[in-house]
């Protein structure tokens, strides 16, 4: 194999591969045809605040392409292109579970390995896996799974709200902090309002990575300024609650619209920018000679698009004409296939509840408060208590969802904070030996504390007659069944009971399973198997 200089593409033309051209030009409409369910998942996304920098992502990803192309030498002989294949064929099966499972968010991912394995097979195993970079950048288009979105906005979100309110106590506002909302007084910020402003974290994540990749230094600062743009976001969020407490508190609940509306756009992002152009600074302070931040930047862009004529000189290998061909194939064949299928189990509504379970009464049912219904959007749902003759209480909540593609059951780990309660404990056990039964039965044991109130709630998903402790897990399952059983629905279950001041967990812990002893009979009509 000679690697020929990287010579301008303008001398090129007589090497031209029309042919070559042709194979990577009907691959990619087989591609667009295959993988539009998750096109359609982004183009949803990118609607959405938090992801609105979606559609810059594959714009910024060519320009790293075409940057990096200009480095790379003119390839010719034999390469290996095996690689690439196996990933073309891993990204079409990953892509199908999705569209079998109609999870859109899966064939997304599965369409950026489509990408690499593309430019693994144009230019060879030994060339084309150095385009890392710009593939690796196409994931900052993708919205994170709902459940990881979550975890991960959620605990960003109480501590930007700890940490502004920590800035406030600081110019001695007086303010108080319950779970997700802000006290100040004359004005209570909810969690909505107190951390709009992390919506910029994760196009913060896509320009620290191209800052990184663009850095001119070791990886350990690369890695430092690619892993400063969630605290620095929040930081900057925690900052934006304090003046906004502060100007309450100076100028009065009038003037808040005003400063949020301007500090809610984009400069939230360009103080964030800028606070990464310092650190960068900063770590040039340790560098030998101390270039200037010019200089420590690779900010050579010029001919891109001379370079992407290099496109032109793609060989027309056999292994990118089986790329072509198999990925039109694919899409031809899902076109003219039955393609997804929906079981929805017949089961009993909540409104059948039985009043009793066992020496357990029923009580009256409640209902959860409009905005929560919106956020969590069961399609039914039980909210009550269970008390027994020696008037101990246990509180339930059971809900189910038909199609969990669209809406799912929300952790409790997410939920209950929100509302000021704390986790002090929260650990997975088998409640299978306790509740007499000889299959595992794991749920997930917490105990939770507001103040000096403690409580012990136990919670786990049920899905296709599965037991699920795991979050994550019963996401994992919802694409099985999704792709073999057709199944998508699925439920939660948590109880709770309060704590008395002095009593023993084990205490608590008898009540739980007493009940849960009762009630697990009847939870197969209502979270069907």
């Amino acid at each position: 194999m000679n690697d020929a200089p990287a010579q301008a593409p303008a001398r090129l033309l007589s090497r031209l591969q029309p042919a070559g051209l042709f194979w990577l030009a009907f691959a990619t409409l087989g591609a667009g045809v295959f993988f539009w369910q998750g096109i359609e998942t982004l183009l949803i996304a990118w609607k959405q605040p938090e992801y609105s920098h979606g559609p810059l992502i594959p714009v910024l990803s060519a320009i790293l392409f075409l940057r990096q192309l200009k480095d790379e030498p003119i390839v010719t002989g034999p390469v290996n292109r095996v690689p690439g294949l196996l990933l073309m064929g891993l990204s079409l099966i990953l892509a199908l579970f999705g569209k079998m499972a109609e999870i859109g968010d899966v064939t997304a991912y599965a369409m950026i390995l489509w990408v690499g394995a593309v430019l693994l097979v144009s230019f060879g195993w030994e060339q084309g896996r150095r385009f890392w970079p710009p593939i690796v950048h196409l994931a900052f288009m993708l919205p994170l799974p709902g459940v990881l979105y979550y975890k991960v906005s959620t605990d960003l979100q109480f501590i930007s709200s700890e940490l502004g309110v920590w800035f406030l106590r600081l110019m001695n506002v007086p303010v108080f902090l319950d779970g997700n909302v802000i006290d100040l007084g004359v004005l209570k910020l909810h969690v909505a309002e107190a951390c709009s402003g992390l919506r910029y974290l994760f196009p913060i994540l896509s320009f620290s990575y191209i800052f990184a990749v663009l850095f001119q230094g070791p990886m350990t600062h690369k890695a430092i300024l690619l892993l400063a743009a969630a605290p620095i976001s929040v930081l900057m969020n925690s900052v934006r609650i304090a003046l906004a407490g502060l100007i309450v508190q100076e100028f009065g609940e009038g003037h808040l619209e005003g400063f949020s509306h301007f500090f809610e756009g984009w400069v939230i992002f360009i103080l964030c920018v800028l606070m990464l152009f310092a650190l960068a600074r900063v770590l040039l302070l340790f560098r030998p000679g101390r270039p200037s931040l010019v200089d420590a930047m690779d900010l050579e862009f010029s001919g891109l698009v001379e370079q992407s004529r290099r496109l032109l000189l793609v060989e027309p290998s056999r292994a990118l004409a089986a790329t072509a061909l198999i990925t039109a194939l694919a899409a031809a064949a899902w076109q003219v296939s039955p393609g997804g299928r929906t079981v929805t189990p017949e089961r009993t509504t909540f409104a059948a509840f039985p009043e009793r379970l066992g020496d357990w009464t029923v009580g009256q049912r409640d209902f959860l408060t409009p905005d929560i219904e919106a956020a969590l959007n069961p399609q039914d749902y039980l909210l009550t208590h269970l008390t027994n003759p020696a008037g101990e209480r246990v509180d339930i909540f059971l809900s189910w969802f038909a199609d969990q593609t669209v809406s799912g059951a929300h952790s409790p780990e997410v939920c209950l904070p929100g509302s000021g309660w704390e986790f002090s404990t929260l650990d997975r056990i088998d409640l299978g030996p306790a509740l007499g039964l000889s299959k595992p039965y794991p749920v997930n044991r917490a105990i939770l504390q507001f103040g000096e109130e403690r409580l012990l709630a136990y919670y786990f998903f049920r899905q296709n007659g599965r037991q699920v402790a795991w979050d994550f897990g019963s996401k994992l399952w919802l694409l099985w069944d999704g792709v073999f059983d057709g199944r998508k629905d699925g439920g939660l279950v948590r109880i709770i009971t309060p704590l008395a001041h002095g009593e023993d967990p084990v205490e608590a812990d008898r009540r739980l399973q007493g009940a849960l002893v009762q009630m697990e009979p009847v939870l197969a009509d209502y979270l069907p198997d």
